[in-house]
């Protein structure tokens, strides 16, 4: 009985411990690649700041794909 207790919540600890993960690495790739488009904007000297928006999109695309894949049931 214990055994299944521990088992349940250890689960449950993994399965916590990777949504964090997932999250924490969505948010500083988000958080790099504004810095990268940002840096490349003052390079290039655009007219607009169209790289600080476009890279973020793309990772934030790519992310929620990635945590689609990732959550889905496996059949």
């Amino acid at each position: 009985m214990i055994s299944q207790k521990q088992n349940k919540s250890e689960t449950s600890n993994r399965s916590w411990m990777r949504y964090m993960g997932m999250a924490s690495q969505f948010f500083i790739s988000i958080g790099v690649f504004l810095a990268i488009g940002w840096k490349l904007d003052k390079l290039f000297v655009f007219s607009t700041p169209f790289l600080i928006w476009v890279l973020p999109l793309l990772i934030i695309i790519a992310s929620l794909i990635k945590l689609i894949k990732d959550t889905s049931t496996k059949k």
